[in-house]
């Protein structure tokens, strides 16, 4: 056996091959942070299933660039890409007030990121379009997470890995609350660890753990096997999936111990309303 034929060998072990061709056609998605990495190629293959598909994008110009390599490469894609800002709230509700103007459903939210107040306001068109789904992308890094309630935005002492690890812990309890209170509304909710991607932690960290991640390159996923989960928990049938639930490598998993503390994500939901000034009826 070659090293090449070795490495792709072991490399098979942590990137475990799923398919379905489960069709979409009649549905609507909207994927935030999809105009680069997994959000693009989970865009791609959504679209590929006939999926009518919304990339929410910052940069408008990589938006646009990224809505052309899809329908450059899925043919019959059916894709646009609209402006949102997710550290804008401004942009947040007009992005959504653009949604509630041009579309009749909304099957499928997919945050790539941000999630709490897009969440909010898309979910009177998640519930007519019953059963819908949104899906929540955090990362195994939720597990060295804690929430710092005294200081939540990091003002007063601010750590880039501290700060990433807290914001997926509050995607894993944020989807759990949401789970709990949409599930008798036929809105179910799923956060989903897209695995080591040459695109995600890395940003977050400096060398020497970067020139760790890139030695062990093999068990790095390409941006199309990152998606894999995410498109997992999309197209499963319902019945075959836990609301809630934490999944990983296209099958249930179990999120750390502070990731399973509904008190915590209680007092997150609350917290949170009151940052933003809402209430969730």
């Amino acid at each position: 056996m070659s090293p090449t034929t070795e490495m792709q060998a072991v490399r098979s072990l942590f990137v475990p091959k799923w398919s379905s061709n489960v069709c979409l056609e009649g549905k609507t998605v909207i994927i935030t942070g999809a105009n680069t990495g997994i959000g693009k190629e989970t865009a791609k293959d959504l679209a590929g299933r006939g999926a009518r598909v919304i990339l929410a994008c910052r940069d408008m110009t990589k938006g646009e660039q990224a809505s052309r390599d899809i329908m450059r490469e899925v043919k019959g894609a059916k894709v646009v890409a609209r402006q949102l800002d997710l550290a804008d709230t401004k942009s947040i509700c007009q992005f959504s007030e653009n949604v509630y103007d041009t579309e009749r459903a909304l099957h499928y939210l997919i945050n790539n990121a941000g999630h709490f107040f897009l969440t909010f306001l898309l979910l009177d068109l998640l519930k007519h379009s019953a059963p819908s789904r949104v899906i929540n992308v955090s990362s195994a890094a939720h597990a060295m997470g804690k929430i710092q309630f005294a200081d939540l935005n990091g003002g007063k002492d601010y750590h880039p890995v501290r700060a990433y690890a807290q914001s997926k812990l509050a995607n894993v309890l944020f989807t759990r609350e949401l789970a709990r209170r949409t599930e008798a509304l036929g809105v179910t909710a799923y956060s989903v660890d897209p695995g080591m991607g040459n695109t995600e932690i890395t940003r977050h960290i400096r060398r020497p753990l970067v020139d760790i991640f890139k030695t062990l390159g093999m068990l790095v996923k390409t941006p199309a096997e990152g998606a894999y989960t995410t498109i997992y928990c999309t197209v499963t049938p319902e019945n075959q999936l836990v609301t809630g639930g934490y999944y990983k490598d296209c099958a249930r998993a179990k999120s750390c111990r502070a990731g399973q503390d509904d008190g915590t994500a209680l007092k997150l939901w609350a917290v949170s309303c009151h940052l933003l000034g809402i209430r969730w009826r």
